[in-house]
């Protein structure tokens, strides 16, 4: 059992300055949730949940199984939809891409989407949130329901097709993300209980070929499970979302840094159970400084509200980490890089950062199946931060470029439609 302060033993690193209230909420949350024992009873990630659009969940589980460690399992099939299950192995989290059968399904997860220009273009495709492990589903849920946090019933979860043992709390109005629940010893198999299981031909194919790919380009062994999430949202949602993840998880506040050159700050939490991010990734959160209706005072770049006015509060990226070390002295992330992009995929720009920095991270373009972007960050001689300033605003100024080529073919074709 942890102690009643465990939550609170950790440094905070940083130099943002949060408000009055999230430093006294900060507090209150954390030593109630360990003082009622959820932190003791919620534990890792243990499944991340997306979605994709008709037809597309083959071309990504291939696109995946390439430019990750994760393999195709299986497929489970209700009424309207495939949920395909990816897994690296029983000590990180898996992957459940939700494929609609008909784009003329409506639904809640649709309905997040449609509001925003871009997100509007690929109405099914959107992170829809993270599985997280509990050892006391039954009391897990009544206290978190006492402290105000609604769920979907057993009936709404039949209804809209997701694992029936699960419990699944309604979307965030600060990130538009789920968190659910899953009993499951930490020995005990992972199981989703949805529809008929069978192994699809065509997805094993996919991630088959993949795989082969993976071994004749020397890469199989470099790239290594989900280091972080990092999820944006409008700025004056910032503390807010925080103090909500901590309250639904066992999580701690690492710190918040500023990154004044993109008029934003990265805040990261850590799981307090496992200090290795592999276990259970690290949840970002990145928001605007200033909201975007001052930016024509101010003239501040505004890439991270930019992205959340065109996509809806969502996850932006998955980082994977890359395994420290080089080939022949090119260092593993420059080696992984130029080995996927030579099989047609794209980056946003080359890799930044430095071993003399502690670290080295690229993003690679969107995925034009769910439009997430993958990270790869390779650290050195055990550097234990996410980012230096410099790489964060050369990585989000990157991102904000490609977004904003984007919005004008979302608007393009939409011209085109009318």
């Amino acid at each position: 059992m942890i102690n009643t302060s465990a939550s609170l033993s950790f440094p905070v690193q940083g130099d943002k300055v949060n408000s009055p209230f999230f430093n006294e909420y900060l507090l209150k949350l954390l030593a109630e949730r360990d003082s009622l024992g959820l932190s003791d009873m919620i534990h890792e990630i243990d499944a991340m949940l997306l979605a994709v659009d008709p037809g597309k969940a083959i071309e990504y589980i291939e696109e995946l199984c390439l430019m990750s460690p994760y393999n195709y399992l299986v497929t489970l099939e209700s009424e309207s939809h495939w949920t395909h299950v990816l897994r690296i192995d029983m000590n990180s989290p898996d992957l459940l891409i939700r494929e609609v059968k008909d784009d003329n399904i409506k639904g809640i997860f649709r309905s997040l989407n449609e509001a925003f220009p871009i997100g509007s273009s690929k109405p099914h495709s959107r992170y829809i949130g993270e599985i997280l492990r509990v050892s006391n589903l039954h009391e897990v849920v009544a206290l978190q329901q006492h402290r105000g946090f609604r769920f979907f019933s057993p009936d709404d979860v039949r209804k809209l097709e997701l694992p029936g043992n699960i419990a699944i709390i309604k979307p965030s109005p600060y990130t538009h993300n789920i968190v659910a629940y899953l009993e499951r010893e930490p020995d005990a198999r992972r199981i989703y209980t949805l529809g008929v299981s069978s192994i699809r031909s065509d997805a094993k194919l996919a991630c088959e070929l993949a795989k082969q790919q993976q071994l004749a380009l020397g890469i199989a062994e470099l790239i290594l499970p989900v280091d972080h999430l990092a999820t944006r949202i409008y700025s004056q949602n910032r503390e807010m979302a925080i103090l909500e993840w901590l309250s639904l998880s066992s999580y701690y506040y690492w710190g918040s840094f500023d990154i004044l050159d993109q008029n934003s700050s990265t805040n990261v939490t850590k799981s307090i159970h496992y200090s290795d991010e592999l276990r259970s990734p690290a949840k970002v959160f990145t928001a605007n400084n200033t909201p975007y209706f001052v930016n024509h005072f101010t003239l501040h770049p505004s890439p991270t509200e930019n992205f959340v006015r065109n996509y809806g509060p969502r996850l932006h990226h998955m980082a994977l980490a890359v395994k420290d070390g080089d080939q022949q002295g090119v260092e593993n992330i420059e080696f992984v890089v130029d080995a996927i992009r030579g099989q047609g995929k794209s980056f946003l720009l080359d890799v930044v950062g430095s071993k003399d920095e502690g670290l080295k991270q690229i993003f690679s373009s969107a995925s034009e199946h769910s439009s997430l972007i993958i990270e790869y960050v390779q650290r050195f001689g055990g550097f234990q931060g996410f980012f230096t300033k410099d790489n964060v605003a050369q990585l989000t100024h990157a991102a904000g470029v490609e977004e904003a080529l984007l919005l004008m073919q979302s608007e393009a074709q939409k011209a085109m439609q009318l």
